[in-house]
């Protein structure tokens, strides 16, 4: 059976391995695994030379975590605590509204959920504590979020909407692993369906009137609990199956 292809958006990142110090093209093993796992197959998008071509190609596409975004594109000034990445942000948000232009199957995780936020016309709050009192989202300041520990991030539950795909998808609560300072404020054209209980940030969005389109502000990719990228694999089979559709020009 073919498997359908996923692109997985990575980093461009200075690397050292030996006598080797150089750029590399990366993103953590955790989310090609994942993929792979639930049946799809991973091909990496790198932020080096921005271009939608790339996805006439695959099936479905995964946006992942990392830094922050710019908050220029929502007007604000850039907040002290704030990592940004314009590279990521310049490639990413240009495949993210191409591929809501296609209708391809989309999951977002962490940061990627925050782009899909961005793209559709929406905003974040730069850093939560300003906004909600506390820093539980993430683990203590320094912390590795890439470490094997599973301390390195924060836990906390989250209350799915009645009704919504993730309430169908991942039930009516959940204890997830986060790792993330900014959050949702304005989620653009998606429809928030999943919160913290204890603070009321904005843990998924989605869009039931598209092909299929979810984020997830936690990291599901280091967990046993798959059901997302499950979800999006699904996705992708039956755009696969149906044909690929491609924008006329």
């Amino acid at each position: 059976m073919v498997r359908p292809l996923i692109g997985l958006t990575a980093y461009a990142q200075q690397v050292k391995y030996g006598n080797n110090d150089l750029q590399a093209g990366m993103l953590p093993m955790t989310y090609v695994k994942a993929v792979h796992a639930t049946g799809g197959r991973a091909v990496l998008i790198t932020p080096d030379d921005p271009g939608t071509d790339v996805l006439d190609s695959l099936d479905g596409i995964m946006f992942s975590g990392g830094g922050d975004i710019d908050p220029a594109h929502w007007n604000e000034e850039l907040h002290p605590a704030a990592d940004i990445d314009e590279a990521r942000d310049t490639s990413e948000l240009m495949l993210m509204k191409a591929a809501l232009d296609r209708d391809l199957p989309i999951l977002g995780v962490c940061r990627g959920l925050q782009v899909m936020a961005v793209a559709s016309g929406g905003s974040l709050h730069q850093h939560l504590p300003d906004v909600i009192g506390h820093d539980r989202h993430r683990a203590s300041p320094g912390t590795d979020p890439l470490a094997a520990d599973a301390s390195a991030y924060g836990r906390h539950d989250v209350v799915t909407k009645p009704g919504s795909q993730a309430a169908a998808l991942l039930g009516e609560r959940l204890t997830v692993n986060s790792f993330h300072h900014q959050g949702i404020n304005d989620p653009g054209t998606f429809t928030p369906t999943g919160w913290c209980p204890d603070d009321q940030v904005i843990e998924i969005i989605e869009d039931p009137d598209r092909y299929f389109a979810l984020g997830v502000q936690w990291h599901p990719e280091r967990t046993g609990d798959l059901r997302v990228f499950a979800a999006l694999a699904e996705a992708a089979s039956r755009r696969y199956r149906a044909g690929r559709p491609v924008l006329a020009a």
